[in-house]
């Protein structure tokens, strides 16, 4: 796996590339999170296979602040994906976008028509505001979503409200960070969304006409399932929520308590454990380059 750096439209990125040469797969990483969230599944046989693309947003992980305050927004961001896709040759990359990032790809997927197909979680699709507190869970550390300033202490309840109940993930590297953000990226990010800066999401999901699969963990503390459950997109990839047994907000980053139905009749070769979203990649990405 290979640790870039990459300058688009005057902003500087850092990125992560896996050793595939096959199909690129892009990953869009959380809130408060970096392309460090996505090292298990680029250095596993998937991205032995493909070519996985990770970025550091803007503010986040490697890469540096955004120069302007107001790319610090979903319609900022989605800018920087589809310009990081078009300068590394990924245009027709399957993009996964995990929180955070899956309101990105979902903002950028329009002028992305060569992305075959798009895989989120963590992510409700909304098309206004009204529908914020019927798409997700009360939980008190959504706080720090939009909070400048955090301390240890709001970092690892932030990073716990991530994971199922009890769950017994590290969650060392998530706290660190959520630590080292720009404040202002959340700050930002919270302001535009008050604004009103962002698409209607169920209007792309419902004229998208390209396979979307929606991952739900289990054990889920910030989204609603009968929320997603409500949502009708034509092109849901079969025709339902895939849901993640053992897993909360970050079903990549926890190991599955059993196979979910969406697992690949054949089993992974002894000591090459895959999680259910890989399996889901596996099987919703073209095997080469369109």
């Amino acid at each position: 796996m290979d640790e870039k750096r990459i300058t688009v439209d005057g902003q500087q990125l850092a990125f992560r590339q896996s050793e595939g040469q096959g199909r690129p797969v892009i990953f869009v990483h959380g809130n408060s999170c970096s392309s460090s969230t996505w090292n298990g599944i680029l250095s596993s046989p998937f991205g032995q296979r493909f070519r996985c693309l990770a970025f550091d947003l803007p503010g986040h992980g490697n890469s540096a602040e955004a120069a302007n305050a107001a790319d610090y927004s979903l319609p900022g961001y989605a800018k920087v994906l589809t310009s990081s896709a078009a300068a590394t040759q990924a245009t027709d990359a399957v993009v996964v976008g995990w929180s955070l990032g899956g309101h990105i790809a979902l903002e950028a997927a329009p002028a992305m028509p060569a992305a075959p197909g798009f895989v989120i979680f963590g992510t409700p699709p909304i098309a206004s505001a009204d529908q914020m507190s019927e798409a997700f869970l009360p939980n008190p550390a959504m706080a720090t979503t939009f909070n400048p300033s955090v301390s240890d202490e709001e970092a690892r309840a932030y990073a716990e409200a991530f994971t199922a109940p009890r769950s017994a993930l590290d969650l060392g590297e998530i706290v660190a960070d959520v630590l080292r953000t720009d404040g202002a990226a959340r700050a930002g990010l919270g302001a535009s969304l008050a604004e009103g800066r962002y698409a209607d999401e169920i209007a792309i999901t419902s004229t998208l006409g390209r396979p979307l699969a929606i991952l739900h963990g289990e054990g889920e503390q910030l989204i609603n399932l009968d929320y997603l459950r409500t949502l009708s997109i034509p092109t849901l990839w079969r025709g339902e929520i895939q849901l993640i047994p053992g897993a909360g907000h970050a079903p990549h980053l926890e190991p599955p308590t059993r196979s979910p139905p969406c697992s690949p009749s054949s089993s992974p070769a002894p000591n090459t454990p895959r999680r259910p979203i890989v399996r889901v990649l596996a099987r919703i990405t073209p095997s080469s380059p369109g």
